[in-house]
């Protein structure tokens, strides 16, 4: 049975830092295989572009979620959700330590696109709602770090231990196992935030059409007064995702095979250190406000893109490095004033909808331009992709960039 949380009663339980670190267990298995690519590519002899559709595959299975159950917590209450997506993370890691082959890639990257679709919107408003009084900003960053902070420990790990441990293709994935199970624990005795039994009732606010039944497509459908916030705040995440993915799915083949760098912890140190920039960069938007915060973030993000350009024009792994702190750096500002702005600007029945609606683009940034690249390897060759790659995330970062210092977001 549950009923709408009383923060005045939340020390008693875990409270939103417990439903951070839930949120960062189930991000970090998402991109685990990062740097074990180039091991299943040996093994399974599979080509650059094979690389960037496995990853990819993810994004889907996370675009899916979102669009036809994006707005369930809203309904059927926030606890379940997060424990359906912790079941689906450990289905996706028993799919890599007994993998068979491709199709085991591609249904364990399914199924942790499934996981990851279910967590960005429902474990996002979990760490805000369970935010007390006057805490609002600090479970706002609480979420961002956790999602950004779990994706970059994710290669960290599996590098470090492929590198250093036994079972390369294995111990990442069962070290992951035993952190869900741990989650799952805690997820259990969380506070449930959203009053099912009330909206159950007929005609009990907007969102519920009427009385409790299934869950609904909603699809991309934001309120149209969050849209002025929505499109350009969205479009931002989507070119700070695209510098992302770039970072998850190639980064390490390009260090293998152009930069001769073939430790792995080396390769999941440098994909973890644009998550980190990107956390930092979250955790600048209290000084920095959401106004200047969306086209300062863009036009940092812009200086990343071009030294990851420039790394890749003069095969130089400083280089490489410093686009990924400042590209993160930019990329973090930009997704958490982004974040801020929409989650602000929806209505509170709505508001897991849209969030939702928010990281669909973003997930679209993560997977499409990836596959470009992966296709544009076959003429190009990794190096001459990502070049171009990064000059049309350039481009449009910047457009977005400029219009958001004409025309902010209005402050709430």
């Amino acid at each position: 049975m549950h009923r709408q949380m009383d923060h005045g009663h939340g020390h008693r339980r875990p409270g939103y830092p417990m439903a951070a670190a839930v949120f960062a267990v189930g991000m970090a298995g998402t991109t685990l295989p990062t740097p074990l690519y180039g091991l299943y590519r040996a093994q399974l002899g599979f080509s650059e572009l094979m690389v960037t559709i496995v990853f990819a595959v993810y994004a889907l299975g996370v675009i899916a979620t979102l669009l036809l159950v994006g707005n369930v917590s809203d309904e059927v209450g926030r606890r379940p959700v997060l424990l359906c997506a912790l079941g689906l993370s450990a289905a996706s890691a028993l799919c890599f330590v007994f993998e068979g082959g491709l199709p085991a890639l591609f249904a364990g990257r399914l199924l942790s696109g499934f996981a990851a679709g279910l967590l960005s919107g429902a474990a996002t408003v979990t760490v805000m709602e369970l935010a007390p009084p006057g805490r609002e900003a600090r479970a706002g960053l609480a979420a961002t770090a956790a999602n950004m902070g779990g994706l970059g420990c994710g290669p960290l790990l599996a590098g470090v231990l492929a590198q250093y441990a036994p079972w390369p293709l294995r111990l990442p994935f069962l070290v992951h196992l035993a952190l869900v199970a741990t989650a799952g624990v805690v997820t259990w005795f969380l506070p449930e935030t959203v009053a099912v039994t009330k909206r159950a009732r007929p005609g009990r606010g907007r969102g519920t059409r009427g009385r409790w039944g299934p869950p609904r497509p909603r699809g991309l459908t934001v309120p149209p007064r969050v849209r002025g916030v929505f499109v350009p705040s969205a479009l931002a995440a989507f070119a700070g995702f695209a510098l992302l993915g770039l970072f998850t799915a190639v980064a390490p083949s390009f260090m293998a095979q152009t930069l001769g760098v073939r430790d792995l912890a080396v390769s999941g140190a440098v994909v973890f250190s644009v998550f980190l920039a990107s956390t930092v960069g979250q955790s600048l938007l209290g000084r920095v406000g959401v106004r200047a915060a969306l086209p300062g973030g863009c036009f940092v993000l812009v200086a990343g893109l071009a030294l990851v350009g420039a790394s890749l024009a003069v095969r130089s792994l400083p280089l490489l490095v410093a686009g990924a702190l400042c590209g993160g750096l930019g990329q973090g500002l930009a997704f958490r004033a982004g974040m801020t702005a929409v989650s602000g600007a929806a209505p509170p029945e709505h508001r897991g909808g849209t969030v939702s609606a928010f990281f669909v683009v973003a997930y679209l940034g993560i997977s499409l331009p990836v596959v470009g690249v992966g296709a544009l390897t076959l003429w190009l060759g990794l190096r001459g992709a990502g070049m171009v790659f990064t000059v049309v995330v350039l481009v449009l970062a910047a457009g977005v960039g400029l219009y958001l210092l004409r025309r902010p977001p209005a402050p709430r």
